[in-house]
């Protein structure tokens, strides 16, 4: 039996290599720290259905490998990132950074304060995580999930828009969503 879902919304971890994407991946879809880590070639994927706000949700998530291999540098690529992610992808697209490795506070080179300040700066959601603990990955994935929700309400965000990175779950749940601006006289008509 197919899982049946609300909405199927494309997750794109980005990041210079060594920043724990694939472990944060693991985190999320297994619920443990992945101890053999060898750095992604290409991309890995998983997926995982989630409930959020009434909805259910299937998280498809794509592990890209990352290029970069230095500590602080990682933290001043981030500009580069973030530009490749909002020329390439949708307009309306959410993005969070995770300031992953939160664990390992003695070796941090970047301060909580301007890792927030950078994400107010560029208008993305900023949470410290720790793919080794668990802190805030779930978090992190659920409240960007939240936020795509919230834009596809306001119609900032259309599943039917090719490119846009989500889309209707079921088709038979597809045909009982209502189109914006139909009329009640509309909606007796179909029974929806």
């Amino acid at each position: 039996m197919s899982e049946t879902y609300d909405f199927l919304f494309k997750f794109l971890v980005i990041g210079s290599a060594g920043t724990g994407k694939s472990c944060l991946l693991h985190q999320f879809i297994e619920n443990k720290f992945k101890q053999d880590s060898n750095h992604t070639i290409g991309v890995e994927f998983g997926s995982r259905v989630v409930n959020v706000a009434g909805k259910t949700v299937k998280l498809q998530i794509w592990d890209t490998a990352g290029q970069e291999r230095f500590r602080r540098e990682t933290y001043n690529t981030l500009t580069n990132w973030l530009t490749d992610a909002r020329t390439l992808a949708s307009p309306n697209i959410v993005i969070i950074l995770c300031g992953n490795k939160k664990d390992l506070d003695a070796e941090r080179e970047v301060t909580f304060l301007e890792a927030s300040r950078f994400a107010q700066e560029n208008e993305l959601m900023f949470l410290e995580t720790s793919a080794l603990t668990g802190e805030n990955v779930e978090e992190g994935f659920l409240k960007c999930a939240r936020t795509i929700l919230n834009k596809i309400d306001s119609g900032e965000l259309d599943p039917e828009r090719m490119g846009s990175g989500i889309q209707y779950g079921d088709a038979s749940l597809r045909q009982l969503r209502q189109p914006r601006g139909t009329t009640t006289q509309n909606k007796q008509q179909c029974n929806c």
